[in-house]
């Protein structure tokens, strides 16, 4: 049943050029994991463990985490993190916090510091130069905390420097338009939950799936989709690799399934090269 719902684990593997990276940067190998949900019901042991198996087997110089690690109640973090410390990076593991990690008034503490107990990084509004001070490593507060002051960070850094920005929910790249953002990884949407192929996430028809069902069918629409509209704003960024405006986006589907399941949506590991 949990195949059903969740589908097997996709490795995506994608090459991002970045203007003016530095000759000794290229070729550099990322990972990128989010959205864990690791709550005993979302996320299975065995799709976990295939997730950090396949993230070492690519040998990345960097591992980065964009949030979601728990639902609610933040204490499976215990139990993740002693998981999450077998995975394996040249130059570490960077993470941010998504908004399931701030629930409660405790939850960002007790998320951090088991994080940071196992030698993650995490970063709230902070930079981090793993790969030296040619391409720093960004990492916002979320989207949907009282901390998201994305200027205090960005502005910071010379325009000329090539980055790369950990944002948990990619409603924010709107945001950060006004600033240089070489790369932006996101997750949060879990790619759309139900995807059409050749259509792409049901949710992103909404609106105009609502419009046209038949009046006694309206009532049900919700039911089956959850209420999707405060998710996030642009749908059309629920999952892989956008250009908005001069910047770069690209959007983890997430390893745990969240309501209402998954259909040809399959949990993602994304494997990144830069050039």
């Amino acid at each position: 049943m949990h195949w059903f719902f969740t589908g097997r684990l996709s490795v995506d593997k994608i090459t991002v050029k970045i203007a003016n990276l530095s000759p000794s940067l290229q070729g550099m190998k990322l990972v990128q994991l989010s959205d864990f949900h690791y709550d005993g019901l979302r996320l299975s042991e065995e799709m976990l463990e295939e997730a950090i198996a396949v993230t070492n087997e690519a040998e990345p110089d960097l591992i980065l985490l964009t949030g979601d690690y728990v639902t609610d109640d933040p204490t499976p973090i215990n139990q993740l993190a002693l998981r999450l410390k077998y995975l394996q990076s040249r130059y570490g593991v960077f993470a941010v916090l998504g908004n399931h990690d701030i629930h409660y008034s405790h939850s960002q503490t007790l998320i951090t510091k088991a994080l940071t107990s196992i030698g993650v990084n995490v970063l709230w509004n902070e930079i981090a130069y793993p790969l030296g001070h040619e391409l720093p490593i960004v990492g916002l507060a979320d989207y949907w905390s009282k901390e998201f002051h994305p200027a205090s960070v960005m502005n910071k850094l010379d325009p000329t420097t090539p980055r790369i920005v950990l944002s948990h929910n990619p409603d924010t790249a709107k945001i950060l338009e006004q600033w240089r953002v070489d790369l932006q990884l996101s997750g949060h949407t879990h790619g759309g939950h139900i995807v059409l192929p050749g259509i792409g996430p049901v949710v992103y028809h909404y609106k105009k799936l609502l419009k046209k069902a038949p009046r006694k069918l309206r009532r049900w629409v919700p039911f089956l989709l959850g209420d999707c509209s405060k998710v996030v704003r642009y749908w059309e960024w629920a999952q892989g690799f956008h250009q908005v405006t001069n910047n770069q986006l690209y959007v983890n589907r997430g390893l745990g399934t969240y309501r209402p399941g998954r259909l040809f949506c399959p949990p993602e590991v994304t494997v990144i090269t830069l050039t």
